[in-house]
């Protein structure tokens, strides 16, 4: 029942926040916050493995069958810079400054928070930037460092919890294990998106494989997970799978695919927010302090969250720095060098600064923290445990509520519109136009030379001067798609022009498709002329 009243309440507060203009996240997380203080309210708390389980794998893998796999090979560098060797930096200063401020917290203690507030959150940064209408490029780091990061944060923290309660690991070695779980994990996530995507193309039935696209982040999440491998990982290799070979589906399945993970997605953001907020009583009645010590632990905690949000703009500029001074400074003059072509220019400066304030924390950071042991191996209590979760919550929340405003306020004043990367997607779109315009022309001449057995003669025909008008017109060959009243055809007439529609269709996909694997066409772009295509064959099977 607390289930349920939690996740209508927080899908209200983000309807009305949205009517409003306002920031659903940071909306809910307030007033999540001011209810958890209602006198006899009990505390509605999940289990982590509940949370990281249930609540995380379909979040990511909504992004991942999104995430085109082109955008990640041409990113790559930035986003293993940030969901990995950031990550990892982040741990280990956020390890060091807190066992220096905060009273009582060992350094093995100190590291786990730093492992468990460092991956900023999938949900803040991706939600957030889509409401901002951030670049695509930007847009394509952020998820892609949130679709990494998790897996690098949770094998830190599996370690360092480890050293803390006295306990072994399933492999010790920090370099082999991050290798077992990453390569298993992905290993797990292709061979069961491999093996859905052979039983879809088998189904016949868009209902069916659309349930059967539900089950893959469960799935893959707990088969990793049991092979001591990267739930994570294995939830993003199924996503960039089934979602590179999404076109193979049927035009049903896709539209309800999507429309399915939209929903779920609002639904899991608004519930997500709100469980964070809900805890803000709890987790500062959890750490028992007197009167006297709240100061000190303010003190400390402004620090440790001051430290997480620095960390990120100094390896930002730090690396991009980096690269700028060996550009330009240290380049022997006798010493020719081949030029290589460049797919992407390094980010402008105005973006980095964009990209350096979107670290918000969130629901990773509260599972982790929850599901620091109660005990060591020896029976005694984890040093520092209520510490942690209390200040995993400050980091969580004041990250959220110190970057999501200003966030806005930063994209406006920075003015990162980029204008060439504009005109670059509009150039693909009429690419794309093109090369389906052009798949379409040649299968209707294709038809008209070769009539299929059964084709009515004056369908064809009409067809033919339809198009023929289109072209004089300089229309695409969607044209083609309009309706087709029965009042005006005979039933062998209009079932002769919706199949040639539906060939005509299928075509452009190929088309499509295959320019996308030839590199000649963005996966994005591809996928929205897609879509375009899958609302055309809705409305004439619809007809």
């Amino acid at each position: 029942m607390q289930l349920l009243l939690v996740v209508v309440g927080a899908i209200a507060v983000t309807a009305v926040a949205n009517r409003r203009g306002l920031q659903p996240s940071i909306v809910v997380v307030v007033l999540a916050s001011a209810v958890s203080f209602v006198p006899g309210l009990p505390r509605f708390e999940l289990e982590p493995d509940l949370i990281l389980s249930v609540v995380l794998p379909p979040l990511l893998y909504s992004a991942a069958l999104d995430f085109s796999v082109y955008s990640l090979a041409r990113n790559l560098r930035p986003i293993l810079s940030l969901g990995v060797g950031m990550v990892v930096v982040s741990t280990l200063v956020t390890g060091v400054v807190a066992n220096w401020v905060v009273p009582g917290l060992g350094l093995v203690s100190a590291l786990v928070l730093g492992a468990v507030v460092a991956p900023p959150d999938a949900v803040s940064a991706v939600a957030i930037g889509r409401k901002l209408g951030l670049p695509k490029r930007l847009m394509t780091i952020l998820t892609g460092e949130s679709l990494v990061n998790d897996a690098t944060a949770l094998t830190i923290f599996t370690l360092a919890v480890a050293a803390a309660t006295g306990s072994h690991p399933f492999i010790g070695n920090a370099l082999l294990l991050f290798v077992y779980s990453a390569v298993v994990g992905v290993g797990v996530g292709v061979a069961l998106a491999a093996g859905v995507h052979w039983t879809r193309q088998r189904l016949g039935e868009s209902g069916l494989e659309t349930a059967l696209g539900l089950v893959v982040p469960f799935a893959a999440f707990l088969f990793a997970e049991e092979l001591h491998a990267s739930g994570v990982l294995a939830v993003v290799a199924a996503g960039f799978w089934l979602g590179h070979h999404d076109a193979d589906a049927g035009f049903e399945t896709r539209l309800q695919g999507r429309q399915v993970w939209r929903s779920l997605d609002t639904l899991l953001e608004a519930f997500v927010f709100a469980y964070m907020g809900l805890q803000c009583r709890f987790v500062f009645a959890d750490l028992g302090l007197a009167d006297g010590e709240w100061a000190r632990f303010a003190l400390s905690a402004v620090v440790v969250l001051l430290t997480v949000l620095l960390i990120r703009p100094f390896w930002v500029f730090l690396t991009y720095g980096q690269r700028v001074l060996r550009r330009r400074y240290l380049r022997l003059p006798w010493r020719r060098r081949r030029r290589r072509p460049r797919t992407h220019q390094p980010l402008p400066r105005a973006q980095l600064t964009v990209l350096s304030w979107s670290g918000m924390r969130g629901v990773v950071t509260l599972a982790a923290a929850a599901g620091v042991p109660a005990v060591t191996a020896s029976g005694e209590p984890f040093p520092g445990r209520s510490t942690i979760q209390a200040l995993a919550f400050v980091v969580a929340v004041g990250s959220l509520l110190i970057q999501a405003p200003t966030l806005p306020v930063l994209v406006r004043r920075m003015d990162i519109d980029d204008d060439a990367e504009r005109e670059e997607e509009s150039e693909e779109v009429r690419r794309a136009r093109r090369i389906a315009r052009a798949a379409a022309e040649q299968t209707l001449r294709d038809l008209l030379d070769h009539p299929p057995p059964g084709a009515d003669p004056v369908a064809l025909t009409t067809m033919r001067d339809r198009f023929a008008a289109a072209m004089r017109a300089r229309h695409s060959a969607d044209a083609l798609d309009a309706e087709v009243e029965e009042a005006e055809h005979a039933p062998a007439v209009r079932e002769t022009m919706l199949a040639v529609r539906r060939e005509i269709l299928a075509a452009q996909r190929l088309a499509l498709t295959a320019a996308r694997d030839a590199g000649e066409l963005d996966d994005e772009i591809m996928r929205r002329e897609l879509e375009r295509l899958d609302y055309e064959e809705a409305a004439a099977a619809a007809e």
